[in-house]
């Protein structure tokens, strides 16, 4: 376990060189995620100054997912996204080789070359929305619900990162699967709407076979309704990432057993 933290430290290190190396990039794409996530929160403004409520979700409270959601989202895109995202044309072009053949598990080489700073800060841009609206509804949670909350949001990230390797390794059989990969990334913003507007039969799907609407919610919902059944909503998280982490596990070590590397 030393060995991977001290080899997972040094990718971060140079991933953090090589985006201060390109300062405007690194701005700029930070910009444009500001300005992404606003919109999306002058979208719901568009929208209460309509309708007092969406089911059970004031103004205030829907910010506050859209935040958690953010948050997640970005976690995800710093330390995952362009890892996994890549995964296809490292099988396409045989470069996987030489990730195969080092000495740590081949699972962790794939997923952790890159990391995204500027995604880190978007993040925390996330969590600032998250604090506003709990001022807003004057809700002060106790540090035990903050603790829970930060642990869903671990456990958002966990479950994004397992669909999407999960994805990525069908390109062992179709090569190409950057469509597959790319269009679970926009889809997983269904995670931001709150869970009510869907129908029952979708809710169950998304919920619990492909859990993306839990992604955000089941967060969102330990701060803003405590009394909803905390630890009923933390074990439905909890059951969902797991089983997502041990199949894309085994599903990977499957779909690497398909590939026949750049040599042969």
């Amino acid at each position: 376990m030393r060995r991977y933290i001290e080899i997972y430290t040094i990718m971060l290190r140079n991933s953090l060189i090589r985006e201060m190396s390109f300062k405007a990039n690194f701005i700029l794409w930070m910009l444009v995620e500001v300005l992404w996530f606003c919109g999306q929160i002058f979208f719901f403004g568009i929208i209460f100054g309509q309708v007092d409520q969406i089911g059970d979700w004031s103004k205030w409270e829907v910010v506050l997912l859209v935040g958690t959601h953010q948050t997640i989202a970005q976690l995800f895109q710093a330390f995952f996204f362009m890892n996994i995202s890549n995964i296809p044309e490292l099988v396409r072009t045989g470069k996987l080789d030489s990730l195969l053949l080092l000495p740590v598990d081949s699972q962790f080489a794939v997923s952790t070359k890159q990391f995204g700073l500027d995604s880190i800060l978007n993040a925390l841009l996330g969590l600032v929305v998250v604090v506003v609206s709990l001022v807003q509804l004057q809700i002060v949670p106790n540090i035990g619900f903050v603790l829970l909350y930060l642990c869903a949001l671990a456990f958002g990230v966990a479950i994004h990162y397992s669909i999407m390797l999960t994805l990525a390794a069908v390109s062992f059989w179709i090569v190409r699967a950057q469509g597959l990969v790319y269009g679970y990334f926009n889809f997983l913003q269904i995670a931001r709407y709150p869970d009510v507007i869907f129908p029952r039969a979708f809710r169950f799907v998304f919920g619990w076979i492909v859990p993306v609407i839990i992604v955000a919610n089941i967060p969102a919902r330990l701060l803003i309704k405590p009394l909803g059944e905390p630890l009923w909503l933390m074990a439905h998280l909890v059951a969902a990432a797991l089983g997502a982490v041990v199949l894309s596990r085994i599903f990977w070590h499957f779909a690497l057993r398909r590939y026949s590397s750049a040599s042969s």
